[in-house]
C-alpha cells in the first residue's frame, strides 16, 4: 500500500473556511502512528504551512510555492528553484501598470504585495504581506511571483495567462492554483517533482505515494503519484485534464480524510 500521503490544502484538505478539521486531524495522526508519512503539497508559503503542521502535531514534509520549495520534517530545506531575475523583471513591465491586479511574491521567509490590501491583511491568522515596489522588485530568493484580482475575474486572468506564455516560453512554469490566482515558477517546477524528491529522501518512488488536490498546480502531481485523487469541487479544466483520476468529494465534507479511513487506516 501507499507509503506516503500528499494532499493540497485550499479546496482540498482544509475546510472551506480555510481550517484543519477536527476528524482529518484525528486521520493524519493515526496515519502518522502507523508509519506513513504525510505530505502538505500547497501553493501557500512555507512559514504559512510550518504554523499548520504545528497545529496538526506531526512531522510532515512540506511541498510550498508549488513545488518551489521543500522543506522536510526538522524544518531544513530539501529542494529549491527560484525564479529567473528576468522574468521576474519581465512580469513587473507586463503588469505593473494594471490597476485592478494585485501581485504577490514568495521570496525567502516573507510574502510580498504591490499595493495594501485590507482583506488580504485579515486573511492569515499570524503570516502576512509586506510592500513591495514594482519598479525595483527583488530578484533573488524567490520562489514564485502570482497575481489576483479584486473582481476574480478568471477569464481576464486567462488572457494574462496567455501573454505570460507567449512571452515566457520555456523560461517559467505558469499554473492557476485557483481560478482566481495565476502563478509564475521557474521552468520545471511542480508539486510532482517536488513529491518526486520527497519520496526519494524517503527511500521510496511515487509509486508509492497516494496524493489529493483540485486546482492545475496539483495536476502534475495526481498524474505522477501512484495514485492521484481529483477533488469533487474541482475546476472543470483539472477534470479535462486528469479524465482517467478518480473523483472523491467535497473539502466541506472532510472527503481525503474519510477517504483515508477508509482505505488506508
Amino acid at each position: 500500500m501507499y507509503k506516503i500521503v500528499a494532499s493540497d490544502l485550499d479546496g482540498t484538505l482544509l475546510t472551506p473556511d480555510h481550517k484543519i478539521a477536527p476528524f482529518t486531524k484525528e486521520v493524519l495522526q493515526q496515519l502518522h502512528q502507523q508509519g506513513k508519512d504525510f505530505v502538505f503539497a500547497t501553493g501557500r508559503h512555507h512559514i504559512d504551512v510550518a504554523e499548520m503542521r504545528e497545529q496538526l502535531g506531526i512531522p510532515a514534509f512540506m511541498i510550498t510555492s508549488n513545488g518551489a520549495r521543500v522543506h522536510t520534517c526538522q524544518g531544513e530545506v530539501l529542494f529549491q528553484q527560484d525564479v529567473q531575475p528576468e522574468v521576474i523583471l519581465g512580469l513587473m513591465e507586463l503588469t505593473k501598470d494594471e490597476p485592478d491586479l494585485r501581485i504577490h511574491i514568495y521570496r525567502h521567509d516573507d510574502w510580498l504585495l504591490n499595493i495594501e490590501d485590507a482583506y488580504l491583511r485579515d486573511f492569515h491568522e499570524t503570516f502576512t504581506y509586506k510592500l513591495f515596489d514594482v519598479n525595483n522588485p527583488p530578484l533573488d530568493g524567490v520562489a514564485k511571483v502570482f497575481f489576483t484580482r479584486d473582481d476574480k475575474d478568471h477569464d481576464k486572468l486567462v488572457v494574462l495567462e496567455d501573454k505570460f506564455r507567449a512571452v515566457f516560453g520555456e523560461r517559467a512554469s505558469i499554473a492557476f492554483s485557483t481560478p482566481w490566482c495565476l502563478e509564475v515558477m521557474d521552468v520545471g517546477v511542480s508539486k510532482g517533482h517536488a513529491l518526486a524528491a520527497v519520496a526519494e529522501a524517503k527511500g521510496y518512488a511515487l509509486t508509492d505515494c497516494i496524493a489529493f488536490g483540485d486546482g492545475m498546480n496539483d495536476v502534475e502531481m495526481l498524474s505522477m503519484a501512484g495514485k492521484g485523487l481529483v477533488m469533487g469541487t474541482a475546476h472543470h479544466k483539472v477534470m479535462a485534464a486528469l479524465p482517467d483520476n478518480g473523483v472523491i468529494g467535497s473539502c466541506a465534507d472532510e472527503a481525503v480524510a474519510h477517504y483515508l479511513a477508509e482505505h488506508l487506516l
